[in-house]
């Protein structure tokens, strides 16, 4: 896997090929406390400014054409968070639910969720639950969003349930495959990400999609998630479209 590094002097913008977009993006939406922090206020501040980045950044990858859009929105890791912080970060999942569900089909937009939804409310499972059934009859741009999400943990489910295949006789240890095993991960059906962005200057994947992005590109950027902008977007594609990727062969 490979970093770039946006620099506020390689102003990239305006470079994109919209002719051959990645397919898959994923974004790790990281520095919603820091920007808040930076500014006197509370970290739930970053968080809802944070949403409606999210949303503009999601309309606009549906507008220009990426398939799929996977975003990190809340880790295994994150309860470990005050209190105040969770509750505010699921008070905003339950709005976004609810407005998704008045226009799901008007844009054609189709929501997944990935991880262990079983710690939720009961009122945010059934959110997610109406979600998914409107998104088995759409057939737009798929937004994949993780809550309670952790990649090692998303393996070891996999791992669990091809176990209990083969107790059940349904299958054999030697049968197994990458290409089977993928079936048993959350992102099952989804192609891995082209293009990993990480906003907040961390270099880390943080414990996120650890089996999916084996050969993805990563673009890091020192930008905080809040401020993340299309122009930012645009930057992090153009620097994708410049790689060479191989998948361990060589160029000939």
């Amino acid at each position: 896997m490979k970093l770039a590094f946006w620099k506020k002097s390689d102003d990239t913008a305006g470079q994109v090929d919209f002719g051959r977009l990645p397919r898959h993006i994923a974004v790790i939406l990281d520095g919603n406390g820091r920007w808040a922090q930076r500014r006197g206020l509370p970290r739930t501040a970053g968080h809802k400014v944070g949403s409606e980045t999210f949303r503009t950044i999601a309309t606009y990858c549906r507008d220009i054409g990426i398939a799929y859009l996977t975003v990190y929105a809340f880790s295994t890791e994150n309860w470990r968070r005050p209190q105040d912080e969770v509750d505010t970060i699921m008070s905003l999942l339950k709005r976004y639910l609810l407005e998704a569900i008045d226009t799901m089909e008007r844009d054609n937009v189709r929501l997944r969720f990935m991880g262990d939804m079983t710690p939720l409310s009961v009122e945010l499972r059934e959110l997610v639950d109406r979600c998914n059934a409107i998104s088995d009859r759409l057939t737009g741009c798929l937004c994949s969003i993780c809550i309670n999400y952790g990649g090692r943990a998303e393996i070891v489910h996999g791992a669990r349930a091809f176990a209990k295949d083969c107790v059940a006789g349904a299958v054999k240890p030697e049968d197994l495959t990458e290409e089977m095993f993928e079936n048993y991960l959350y992102s099952a059906g989804i192609p891995s990400p082209d293009l990993l962005i990480r906003p907040g200057g961390e270099l880390r994947l943080s414990n996120f999609l650890l089996w999916q992005c084996a050969y993805t590109e990563i673009y890091v950027t020192d930008v905080l998630w809040p401020d993340f902008s299309k122009e930012e977007l645009h930057r992090a594609i153009a620097s994708y479209q410049r790689r060479d990727r191989r998948f361990g062969g060589v160029k000939r």
